[in-house]
């Protein structure tokens, strides 16, 4: 059994991967930034930020792995590369795995580019997001130190407006964009969840990142 924390765990992400993890027997505490009316059973949700270095170094040191399951955009709040180093500082010495949730714009859509967040067809609505997560991805990979991360991609396709069927099974792409031999992609959020817990109980793609889709 792993600890594991999560920034985001009321999200759609956060709230897939937070209960998938309780079911496979996993402890999971899920910080957020307001409590949910009502809470996953088997999680501890608490109030929080990854902004807060206090916690995310007291987090960090009780915990097996620390995903965070947020927007990269802040908001009203800083955003999400600016907490970086709080969160390599707190893995490193609590000797925690941080795990990321990002988005499929930063993808690509062939071996050796281009990005799907590049294309003409992307929504310029949803460039500024994709823009950030990829960012914090260009960050993870320039870090020169031990830091143990992974960082997940999903397919084209995810969230609360295209859940998709609970199949129980997901298919990997490095850092190429999944497709269905049809072209579409898409990943449901539970079959996401399984993804994500599965590289935390089997780690295969340390300091890497890999892309998910159906």
């Amino acid at each position: 059994m792993s600890t594991i924390v999560i920034f985001g765990g009321t999200g759609y992400a956060g709230g897939h991967i937070a209960r998938e993890a309780v079911r496979r027997g996993h402890d999971v505490t899920s910080y957020t930034r307001s409590l949910p009316t009502t809470a996953d059973e088997g999680v501890e949700t608490l109030t929080g930020s990854l902004h807060d270095a206090d916690l995310v170094a007291r987090v960090a040191a009780d915990a097996d792995v620390v995903v965070v399951a947020t927007h990269a955009l802040g908001g009203d709040d800083p955003d999400l590369i600016d907490a970086l180093p709080v969160l390599r500082a707190a893995a490193t010495a609590g000797g925690s795995r941080l795990a990321f949730i990002g988005g499929a714009g930063s993808s690509l859509v062939a071996p050796g580019g281009p990005r799907l967040l590049d294309g003409d067809d992307f929504h310029e609505e949803w460039k500024p997001e994709a823009t950030a997560h990829a960012q914090v991805l260009d960050a993870l990979r320039a870090d020169e130190t031990s830091l143990d991360w992974f960082y997940v991609s999903p397919a084209a396709l995810f969230g609360a407006w295209a859940p998709g069927e609970a199949t129980g099974r997901y298919r990997t792409g490095g850092d190429v964009l999944v497709t269905k031999d049809d072209g579409t992609s898409e990943i449901s959020g539970a079959d996401l969840a399984v993804a994500f817990v599965d590289e935390i109980e089997q780690p295969k793609h340390t300091r890497r990142r890999f892309t998910v889709g159906h």
